[in-house]
């Protein structure tokens, strides 16, 4: 039977984005696209070795796949790819920050090596910087044909890889807003709401870049798929006034949760994968999708250049898009599953609380929830030099 949600989700996912900053210099080199980085199609691939050597090596983020109750070095879904296929998964927690593993792998991409990882989970936003630089390989959908039939249409066809060619989500999630019902008194419905009176002081937002703006956006009624220079700079400007007149108590990574269990904020932009966990030790604690609609998100899966591993790869991805197996590790992680097939399996549990989960909208949105839900545009390398330091002038970075 599936394993109930109990764990926290890994504080580190969302990382905010340092780009120009600390990171290391290859960060920068990546997001401006500076052309001796790029490989071109013709240099991507490399021998595979998949028929004769059934093994590949898969990079995660830590707490991000399902693992046994009573033996947390067991991960069920993956040993059932093992036994199903005959293909040994060397499984690596290693990814804790997306710039910091965009600097480690980048000198053996860029020089046309390989990285010696056959797959590899990375924000959606830093997939668009791996796909613009062409270190990632065309993906085999005759190989794939759960992921075509079962990957969510809202999910399809981001505006970095229309038709997810070199992607495929791992988990979603939303960014929206978080509240203490108890503590404010009040529903909040609107980004606007975050303004108020009454919440002064009380508000925290994303630090991150990529993480903030899109919901920001959505409150002025921008469409986020297609947002310009000037919806970012009006957003910019409208967090100006509430820093100045005190309204955002501060900006943060996920740590936010302190604030929020704490009772020191009472709003704040949010994950929905967080709050699932905060709701399970405090029900005051809801997570709105804005009126205006909120941001959908990816952590998404990719065979870097020269894997040595590919058609492995492809087929463990697979593996992972058949409802049977999206289930199960839905109920374990929490976050918007990229599978909606998966929901009906999750009813069917004999469980209660497992069969709960597929009506939970934080991991399988309803009909209403679903039409407010964009994904956005990325940034992009041109325009990021520029948004990052007027972002980071007022966060404080």
């Amino acid at each position: 039977m599936f394993q109930t949600a109990s764990r926290k989700p890994p504080l580190s996912r969302r990382s905010l984005l340092a780009a120009l900053g600390g990171t290391a210099v290859l960060g920068a080199l990546g997001g401006c696209g500076v052309p001796a980085a790029y490989v071109a199609p013709g240099d991507r691939a490399a021998a595979d070795d998949s028929a004769r050597d059934k093994k590949l090596t898969w990079a995660n983020w830590p707490l991000y796949i399902d693992t046994d109750d009573d033996d947390p070095g067991r991960r069920p879904t993956l040993e059932g790819f093992e036994k199903r296929t005959g293909i040994s998964v060397d499984y690596v927690e290693e990814i804790n920050d997306n710039d910091e593993f965009f600097g480690k792998v980048g000198p053996a991409l860029m020089s046309h090596r390989s990285t010696g990882r056959d797959l590899v989970v990375i924000s959606d936003w830093m997939c668009a910087r791996y796909v613009r630089l062409g270190w990632v390989q065309d993906m085999d959908r005759a190989r794939q044909p759960n992921v075509a039939r079962h990957l969510d249409p809202l999910l399809r066809s981001p505006a970095f890889d229309k038709g997810r060619r070199f992607t495929v989500p791992w988990q979603s999630g939303i960014t929206g807003i978080a509240y203490n019902r108890r503590a404010l008194g009040r529903d909040i419905r609107r980004v606007s709401d975050l303004w108020a009176e009454d919440l002064k002081g009380r508000v925290t937002l994303l630090s991150g870049l990529d993480e903030s703006f899109a919901l920001l956006m959505q409150g002025n009624g921008v469409d986020i798929t297609r947002w310009t220079a000037d919806d970012f700079h009006r957003v910019c400007d409208q967090v100006e006034r509430q820093v100045r007149r005190g309204q955002i108590r501060r900006f943060t990574g996920n740590d936010y949760t302190k604030d929020l269990v704490s009772g020191d904020v009472l709003a704040c932009q949010a994950y929905s994968g967080d709050v699932i966990q905060l709701q399970a030790d405090n029900p005051d604690i809801r997570f709105v999708v804005p009126e205006e609609g909120a941001e959908l998100w990816s952590d998404s899966l990719m065979i870097p250049d020269r894997a040595r591993h590919k058609a492995n790869a492809e087929r463990l991805i697979d593996y992972y898009y058949a409802p049977e197996v999206a289930a199960r590790l839905a109920a374990w992680v929490n976050y918007v599953c990229p599978v909606p097939a998966a929901r009906e399996v999750l009813a069917a549990a004999k469980d209660e609380e497992t069969a709960a989960l597929a009506d939970n909208p934080l991991i399988f949105p309803d009909s209403g929830m679903r039409r407010r839900l964009a994904v956005a545009r990325d940034i992009t390398s041109t325009e990021r030099p520029e948004f990052t330091r007027r972002w980071n002038g007022i966060v404080g970075l």
